[in-house]
C-alpha cells in the first residue's frame, strides 16, 4: 500500500431535471387542464471522513467524481427522482482546497464530519405549475439547472498527537520502531525515511500517537532535499521531540538548523511546545556525553534529555515527558484535534509524490518491500 497526502480530483455534481410539459387528456372530461410535473434535483458531490483511513491512495487511480442527474417530470403530476449523490471518503485530517490550492474550502478534523462540496442543481417546475387564473393551460416548463463543476484539490494532515523532527539519521524511525509497533525503514544512509510514518506509544497505561517525518537539512523551507513537504503532518500536533544526534560534530548548530527550519515555515510551529534529546548516546564515551548535552543546552535553553533507542536509555523518561504535556494540552485546549488510537496506524506504506502536472496514465509500481 502507498502513502499519499496530495491529490487532485475533478467533481461534478448532478443536473437538475427538467419539468414537463403535459396535459390532462381523458375520455367524457373536456379541460383536464396541465399535469405536466417537475425535474428531480440533483445528486450532490459530499466529503466524509471515516476510519481505517490514513493515505489518499484511493484518488490516484480515480480522479472524477460526478453525481446522477435528475430524472425528468411526467405527465398526470409525476415528478422526477432525486439523482444520487456521491460521497469521497477521506482519512481524519484532510483539507479541500479551490484549484489554486490556496483557497481552503473545509478542513475535517474529525471522524464522522461531512461536507457537501458541490450541490446538485434543482429540478425544473413542470407546466402545472405555472397555471393560474389567467393561464389556464401553460404550454411550457423550466429546464433543470446545470450542478456544479470544478476541481479541487485533496490534502491530508494527519493528526498525531506528538510529532518527531531533526536532520536525517537524527534516530527519527529508530525511536519510533521502538516504542510503538511501527516498523519503518531503518538504514545509515540520510532520507531513509522518504514519508511520514505513525504509531501508537504506550506509557504508563497511557496512549499517543507519534507522527515521524522525513528528515529536514538546511534550506528545506525553499525546496532544498525533500522540502518542507511533510512538515504539514506535524502541524497538528500538539508537542514536538526535537531529536539531535550525539554523532554530530556540533549538536548545537544542528538544532539550530532545524529550529530555523521550523521557524521559517511557520504554520504555528514556531510557537508549538518542544521536548529536545540527545539521541543514539550509546555511541560516545561519557566525557564527550557530557559535553554535548551542554553544548546542546546552550543552544536550546532548556535540559535535554539523553537516550538511546537501541540500548534502551532514558526512553520511559521522555515518553512520559511527552504524555504529560499532550495530557495537558487535551484539558487547555480541547478544541483541537486529537488522534484516534484505534485507528490502524502500523500499516507499512509508501510514498507516490503527486504533482499538479500529474496525469492518469502510466504509473509505476515500485518494488514492494
Amino acid at each position: 500500500m502507498k502513502f499519499l497526502d496530495q491529490t487532485k480530483v475533478y467533481i461534478k455534481s448532478g443536473d437538475g431535471g427538467a419539468g414537463s410539459v403535459s396535459f390532462r387528456r381523458e375520455k367524457f372530461i373536456e379541460f383536464g387542464g396541465p399535469d405536466g410535473g417537475d425535474g428531480g434535483r440533483g445528486g450532490d458531490v459530499w466529503v466524509e471522513t471515516v476510519n481505517g483511513l490514513n493515505t489518499l491512495i484511493d484518488y490516484r487511480y480515480q480522479q472524477h467524481f460526478k453525481a446522477e442527474t435528475g430524472m425528468h417530470g411526467m405527465g398526470r403530476n409525476r415528478h422526477g427522482a432525486k439523482g444520487k449523490s456521491v460521497t469521497l471518503k477521506v482519512p481524519a485530517g484532510t483539507q479541500i482546497f479551490e484549484e489554486d490550492g490556496e483557497t481552503l474550502i473545509c478542513d475535517l478534523t474529525e471522524e464522522g464530519q461531512k461536507y457537501r462540496i458541490a450541490k446538485g442543481g434543482n429540478g425544473g417546475f413542470g407546466n402545472a405549475y405555472f397555471r393560474s387564473s389567467t393561464n389556464q393551460a401553460p404550454d411550457w416548463a423550466n429546464p433543470g439547472q446545470e450542478g456544479e463543476e470544478k476541481t479541487v484539490w485533496l490534502r491530508l494532515k494527519l493528526i498525531a498527537d506528538a510529532g518527531l523532527v531533526g536532520l536525517p539519521n537524527a534516530g527519527k524511525s529508530t525511536f519510533l520502531a521502538t516504542c510503538t509497533r511501527a516498523r519503518p525503514k531503518i538504514a545509515n544512509y540520510p532520507f531513509t525515511t522518504l514519508h511520514p510514518n505513525l504509531g501508537v506509544a504506550t506509557v504508563d497505561q497511557k496512549e499517543y500517537v507519534l507522527a515521524d517525518i522525513p528528515g529536514l537539512i538546511e534550506g528545506a523551507h525553499e525546496g532544498v532535499g525533500l522540502g518542507d513537504r511533510f512538515l504539514g503532518h506535524v502541524e497538528r500536533t500538539r508537542v514536538l521531540l526535537h531529536l539531535v544526534s550525539a554523532q554530530e560534530e556540533n549538536v548545537g548548530q544542528a538544532y539550530k538548523t532545524v529550529r530555523a527550519e521550523l521557524d521559517a515555515y511557520g504554520a504555528g510551529l514556531e510557537d508549538k511546545t518542544e521536548i529536545v534529546a540527545l539521541s543514539q548516546i550509546d555511541t560516545v564515551d561519557a566525557d564527550e556525553l557530557k559535553k554535548k548535552k551542554a553544548a546542546l543546552k546552550r543552544a536550546c535553553g532548556q535540559t535535554p534529555f539523553a537516550i538511546s533507542a537501541v540500548a534502551g536509555k532514558g526512553m520511559q523518561e521522555v515518553l512520559r515527558a511527552l504524555a504529560e504535556i499532550i495530557e495537558t494540552s487535551k484539558a487547555e485546549n480541547p478544541e483541537l484535534p486529537s488522534a484516534e488510537s484505534g485507528v490502524n496506524f502500523n500499516r507499512k506504506t509508501k510514498m507516490a509524490p503527486m504533482t499538479d502536472e500529474d496525469d492518469d496514465d502510466d504509473w509505476d509500481e515500485d518494488d514492494d518491500d
